[in-house]
């Protein structure tokens, strides 16, 4: 059997790989997306889209990271706003491949300045936000939001605001189930555990399956906001023990939160 000590430089090997092919695909490809920007937006968010089918690609053949996915058969034929639970980059490269419909991701605006990467993003219809400018950040995401629902796209949402480390959970944010709420639209609860292949803020990758769970929609209709936010928090929370068991082993069930 081979020791952790031993196999730690080839996992560094396999990372090290990985970033290299990352980068260059980065670096190749979104000066393409500018050719792509004159295309239907369908057209366009496919074709740049493909750099993250080759990330997804290389993860696995290089790092060995495997996914499965359970409960596809839940996601609606109709506007929608993904909760997802948030551990790593993984998932935020991923669901533009798994997804049936345009996403689009509510992000820093910052990002848009990265070199390369940020180019690509700023070609497509996301929301940046300035999160600095508390209710008029989220008073943009909503009249954004509602235009991007019209056209049939999904708006995807990280409702703890940051990536949490593996078997832990940071505050839920009710900035998705407000959007949902006002824009009457219901909500897609995912819950995944990238994190234990791909930790955060760590260059290691680690072999592995991360599942990724859909939840069945749930409806935003005559809810609150804290209420839709409630129910999704225990649902994801719920789910998380189900696809990590070893990770909650120790801890104590997910109790609902008060609705009041």
């Amino acid at each position: 059997m081979t020791s952790p000590r031993r196999s730690l430089p080839n996992l560094f090997l396999r990372s090290l790989l990985f970033a290299l092919v990352m980068l260059v695909m980065t670096v190749i490809w979104a000066p393409l997306c500018f050719l792509f920007a004159p295309l239907p937006y369908h057209q366009r968010y496919y074709m740049t889209g493909r750099w993250n089918v080759v990330v997804i690609w290389a993860a696995k053949v290089i790092c060995g990271i495997r996914y499965q996915v359970k409960g596809m058969e839940n996601l609606p034929d109709a506007p929608a706003v993904v909760l997802s639970k948030h551990q790593s980059a993984w998932e935020t490269i991923f669901y533009i491949v798994l997804m049936p419909r345009p996403l689009v991701y509510v992000f820093k605006k910052a990002l848009t300045y990265i070199p390369f990467f940020g180019w690509g993003i700023a070609l497509l219809r996301m929301i940046p936000i300035d999160r600095s400018k508390g209710t008029d950040a989220m008073k943009q995401v909503v009249a954004i939001g509602r235009k991007r629902l019209a056209d049939g796209q999904w708006i995807i949402m990280f409702p703890e605001g940051t990536r949490s480390q593996v078997g832990s959970k940071e505050k839920y944010k009710i900035g998705g189930p407000r959007l949902a709420v006002e824009t009457g639209v219901p909500v897609i609860p995912v819950a995944m555990n990238s994190g234990e292949c791909w930790p955060k803020n760590s260059f290691i990758k680690k072999p592995g399956l991360i599942t990724v769970s859909i939840g069945k929609p749930i409806s935003s209709e005559g809810k609150s906001a804290l209420e839709l936010l409630h129910e999704v928090e225990n649902w994801i929370e719920s789910e998380m023990r189900v696809i990590s068991p070893a990770v909650y082993a120790r801890s104590s069930p997910v109790q609902s939160p008060p609705t009041s």
